[in-house]
């Protein structure tokens, strides 16, 4: 990288200008947090540009597939499986591909946007007297600058309409949401006790049971059921950009205020990803009998690990292929997951994603710098007492892969990036620190009888 020195102060700039608006409670209007955002992003866009250094990735998997559109193939097979994911990007690259606009611009243009566009988000997600605050630690986040400035990867794009459905799904009203406010498993025990096993279901499942009543229809529940609608298609926009953001479903669901609204947005969730699969053949060129390849390929995630934490010291630090690390790590996720999911069923739907995306950062076998940045806006927006160390310790990790480590040849970046891997054990502490341990329990109150619609009861004949 050309430009490491320039990039390094500006990163170090950001930092220091968010911890002295940490401690001297600056509240900036959206002009000024705007204005810094975008300062900062389009610098080290326009530096990048310009180096002679470009990611790997950002150069042979996301422009070939932009290139694919371009030649109406499929961006999966047209870039031979280096884009692995829904074609919804592609379309856009292969846009700006034909607008003329050069590749190493194009191609950040849309991460940097849509990190742009995060920046008032976070403040949303915030909410309350710290929403400007928090936008404005946003807009001076390293890694977000990083991720989408430098490298160009396409988590903005996914975050950025992740935190739009959380904001939609919370709708009006005072920013702390209670999480489960029903204990489903004490309830169902109640139930087997006093109808036994049979009873019970038909008590849940039967025609006037707890499901059917459920999803009865409300008195004023439009307004309540829109959000829901919007929360989903947002949902599903992030799920087109990366497959990651199921793990923000349960958070937006618990942010809805009904079981109706909830199963309303989480069949929405559904709507894009599904048109833009079975759209294939009409706008991405794709053949009928391609599409089963197509689907086999985005569902194959190659066992590479040894980039980060206990996988990296297990294979001294270097990409390899290892089925076994992989599978244990895979399954050591789904139960860490489950876990954390029941810990934090109470918590505010912000906290319980917060909590659930560090955790897999903790245990995850593979990693790459810019999954860092999946937590980010939700642990600004509701930080915690270890969210800055976890911050800055994210960013001097993948600041020195991104800024020194690229200085060098091939040979001793290999020999770096083994030191490197093994050194991010030192931050799965820290991350599990950040997660949000004292807020496992909302305290935030119930909506109340006024404002959660009422079942629908029709008159008697």
């Amino acid at each position: 990288m050309d430009y490491a020195i320039l990039t390094g102060l500006v990163l170090v700039s950001g930092v220091v200008l968010a911890l002295v608006a940490q401690w001297r409670g600056w509240r900036p209007s959206l002009l000024v947090v705007l204005a810094v955002g975008i300062g900062f992003r389009v610098l080290i866009m326009t530096t990048s540009v310009i180096d002679t250094w470009q990611p790997v990735d950002f150069m042979e998997s996301f422009k070939p597939a932009g290139e694919a559109i371009l030649r109406h193939q499929d961006p999966v097979l047209g870039s031979e499986g280096g884009w692995h994911f829904l074609p919804t990007i592609p379309y856009v690259y292969g846009l700006l591909l034909w607008l003329g606009i050069p590749w190493e611009i194009g191609g950040r243009l849309v991460t940097v946007v849509a990190d742009i566009a995060l920046i008032p988000l976070v403040g949303k997600l915030a909410g309350g007297p710290t929403a400007s605050l928090r936008a404005f630690q946003y807009a001076c986040n390293p890694l977000a600058i990083l991720v989408a400035c430098v490298h160009g990867q396409v988590e903005p794009v996914a975050l950025v309409f992740g935190v739009a459905a959380f904001v939609v799904a919370r709708g009006p009203g005072h920013p702390d949401r209670p999480g489960l406010t029903t204990d489903v498993v004490a309830l169902a025990r109640r139930s087997v006790t006093a109808r036994g096993v049979g009873g019970a279901v038909r008590h849940a499942l039967g025609p006037a049971g707890v499901v059917s009543r459920g999803l009865a229809p409300r008195s004023g529940e439009q307004p309540v059921l829109r959000r829901a609608l919007f929360a989903g298609l947002l949902m599903g926009l992030a799920l087109c950009a990366k497959s990651w953001p199921i793990w923000l479903i349960p958070g937006m669901l618990l942010l809805l205020p009904t079981f109706r609204a909830r199963v309303v947005a989480f069949v929405a969730t559904g709507v894009a990803p599904v048109f833009f699969l079975v759209t294939l053949p009409i706008f991405a060129g794709t053949s009928l009998d391609q599409i089963p390849e197509v689907i086999r390929v985005m569902g194959d995630v190659r066992p590479i690990v040894g980039e980060w934490g206990y996988s990296a010291i297990a294979v001294g630090g270097d990409w390899t292929l290892h089925p076994g690390i992989a599978t244990f790590g895979t399954r050591l996720i789904y139960v860490t997951m489950l876990v954390v999911a029941f810990l934090w069923r109470r918590a505010d739907p912000i906290d319980l994603t917060t909590a659930l995306l560090l955790a897999f950062m903790v245990t995850t076998p593979r990693l790459g710098a810019q999954y860092l940045l999946w937590f980010m806006p939700f642990l600004v927006a509701r930080p915690t007492r270890f969210a800055w160390p976890a911050v800055i310790g994210v960013s001097l990790w993948a600041g020195y892969g991104y800024l020194y480590m690229t200085q060098f040849d091939t040979d001793t970046w290999w020999g770096l990036h083994s030191v490197w891997a093994q050194s991010s054990v030192v931050l799965l502490p820290i991350l599990a620190l950040a997660m949000p341990w004292g807020r496992r329990v909302s305290t935030a109150p119930a909506e109340t009888p006024e404002k959660a619609p009422r079942p629908v009861v029709p008159a008697p004949a």
